[in-house]
C-alpha cells in the first residue's frame, strides 16, 4: 500500500482528494448540513455526497463484490485441502495396515478402527482451519488499519461466523475421512499382520 501522496510523485500526476469528509457543527441538522453541502458542490456532477449511512453501504456492496470472488476461491481452496486429507489419511493408513491389523487383533472394532482415523482427520482439518482464521484475522487486520481513517472504519471480528467456519472445518475433516476410515475398518487382521 502507498500514500497517495507518494503514488501521485512517482507517476508525476497531481494529488486529488477522493474523499472529503465533513463535520458539522453542534446544533446543525444532518439535513441541513447535507443541503448546505449539496449547493457548495452544485457546479461538479461528478461529486457524490452521502451521509455516513450512505457511504457505509457504498463500502460495503464494494466489499460484498468483492467477498463473492474470495468466498468462491474459498470453495475451491476447501475442495483442494478435503482432497489433500483424504489423500493424507489414504497414505498414513496404507502406510500403518500393520499397526492397525495389531490394534484390530487385541480386539479394537471396526468402529473404533473407523472412529480413530476420522477423528485423525477431524484434528487435522480443526488445526488447519484455526490456523487459516488466525492468519486471516491478522490480515483482515492488517487491510482495515492501515487502508482508511478511524473515524471511517473499525476492525471487528465476527465470532459467531468464526464458529462456524470452525465447525464447517470439522465437518469438512469428517468427510475427507469416510473413504480411508471405511477401508481401515474393512482391514482383515491378520493379512494385515502379515504384511511388511
Amino acid at each position: 500500500l502507498l500514500a497517495s501522496t507518494t503514488f501521485a510523485e512517482g507517476r508525476g500526476a497531481p494529488v486529488k482528494d477522493v474523499l472529503v469528509v465533513v463535520d458539522l457543527k453542534p446544533g446543525v441538522d444532518l439535513e441541513e448540513g447535507r443541503r448546505a453541502v449539496e449547493r457548495a458542490v452544485a457546479d461538479v456532477p461528478t461529486i457524490d455526497v452521502q451521509d455516513k449511512e450512505e457511504f457505509a453501504a457504498a463500502v460495503g456492496s464494494q466489499i460484498n463484490q468483492i467477498l463473492v470472488t474470495v468466498y468462491g476461491m474459498l470453495a475451491l481452496s476447501i475442495l483442494i485441502a478435503l482432497i489433500g486429507i483424504a489423500n493424507t489419511l489414504s497414505l498414513s493408513t496404507f502406510e500403518r495396515t500393520r499397526e492397525l491389523g495389531l490394534l484390530r487383533a487385541i480386539g479394537q472394532g471396526r468402529n473404533q478402527t473407523r472412529a480413530m482415523v476420522r477423528w485423525e482427520s477431524v484434528v487435522i482439518a480443526v488445526f488447519g482451519t484455526t490456523l487459516g482464521l488466525a492468519t486471516g484475522i491478522a490480515g483482515a487486520w492488517a487491510l482495515v488499519t492501515s487502508a482508511s481513517g478511524a473515524e471511517l472504519s473499525r476492525f471487528t471480528v465476527p465470532a459467531g461466523q468464526m464458529a462456524i467456519v470452525l465447525g464447517l472445518g470439522a465437518l469438512a475433516g469428517v468427510l475427507a475421512a469416510l473413504r480411508p476410515a471405511a477401508r481401515a475398518a474393512k482391514l482383515d487382521p491378520l493379512q494385515a499382520i502379515a504384511s511388511v
